[in-house]
């Protein structure tokens, strides 16, 4: 009886973890410092609610707001450990999009979401953003797919921002997954994996006609998606542990992806970006990793050649993949000072 009274007791305790972590209380923990600023918040932003985040040592430093990709990959469950260092000198804005992790809602349509709806809410967003801080402008960043979000949104509106920086920049779409696809099968053959050699090369007349995407559970295991970190644990461990989400918020990032994600990537597929932007009016940065095969180095190379802009560079970061701001995050803390500075010289 002993016995089983402690099973009992101890699957009580489990379940009772598990409800509780369903629906509890989600926030980011506080900085320290007297002008400082730790929010997690709904804002009302273009017709629907969108959860934004927004953390700094000092609210009178620059804004950056983050335009995250996916589509529909929200990265406030885990990117608080990588930004420390960026807190000390931005205030740094994410934000879940719409459709999206926290910002998505069961009784909300997203059949008509659109790249152009999206940019229509990270520009009022971006309004928010610079009343809220009495700031005039921001510094956009976009990640993966969100640089096809946030390039429309610098042409769109240049006035509201001060540069545009995209990481893991997307670029011609056939190109890039061409790309993923050599380097995916290149690697499998090494490996001596020849069943997903296989798989692979039968689907390459579906990726030459811009059909298909390179599997990106393929690029992820033969490392083109990342080096230094793991991104898919960076998410089992925020859903789990970090304050942020809850389960809750858990199955409304799986449930928005599963929504949004196709109708998004399809856009892409039939709309290149590197056909809609050639020219922006403020500074222009690509940041890549020299391992990148989500987003290829070579196709981003190809678009930014064709680029104009007042000021523009291609960095490349040598030892991460698609996620240099995280993999390397001294080293983009470290550059993206040093950019700031030259661009407030300016």
């Amino acid at each position: 009886m002993n016995k089983k009274r402690k099973i009992k007791v101890i699957g009580i305790f489990f379940y009772s973890l598990f409800v509780i972590k369903f629906v509890f209380p989600t926030w980011t923990p506080d900085i320290k410092g007297i002008n400082s600023i730790s929010t997690l918040q709904q804002i009302e932003i273009n017709g629907t609610k969108m959860e934004v985040m927004i953390r700094g040592k000092n609210q009178s430093n620059p804004i950056i707001i983050f335009v995250h990709g996916g589509p529909g990959c929200s990265e406030i469950p885990y990117v608080r450990k990588y930004q420390d260092l960026l807190e000390e000198n931005f205030t740094i804005v994410h934000y879940d999009q719409r459709g999206s992790g926290k910002s998505y809602h069961f009784f909300e349509d997203y059949s008509n979401v659109t790249t152009d709806l999206h940019v229509d809410d990270l520009l009022e967003l971006t309004d928010y953003i610079t009343e809220r801080f009495g700031q005039e402008k921001v510094l956009l960043i976009g990640h993966s797919f969100g640089t096809y979000i946030g390039m429309k949104a610098a042409s769109k509106a240049p006035d509201k921002f001060s540069a545009y920086i995209g990481i893991g920049q997307v670029a011609d779409t056939v190109q890039s997954e061409l790309d993923s696809l050599r380097y995916t099968i290149n690697q499998a053959k090494l490996a001596g994996n020849m069943s997903d050699v296989k798989k692979l090369e039968n689907l390459k007349s579906s990726v030459e006609n811009g059909e298909k995407f390179t599997p990106r559970n393929l690029v992820r295991k033969y490392g083109g998606a990342a080096k230094l970190i793991n991104d898919n644990m960076d998410y089992y461990l925020g859903f789990l542990f970090g304050p942020e989400y809850n389960f809750l918020d858990a199955i409304r990032f799986v449930k928005g992806v599963s929504i949004t994600q196709s109708i998004l990537l399809s856009e892409e597929r039939k709309q290149h970006i590197t056909s809609i932007i050639d020219r922006f009016e403020v500074p222009c940065f690509f940041v890549m990793g020299q391992y990148d095969y989500m987003t290829s180095v070579s196709a981003a190379q190809t678009y930014f050649a064709k680029i104009e802009a007042p000021v523009k560079e291609f960095i490349i970061f040598d030892e991460s993949a698609h996620y240099p701001q995280f993999e390397q995050k001294e080293l983009f803390a470290n550059w993206l000072n040093e950019t700031w500075r030259e661009l407030d010289k300016k």
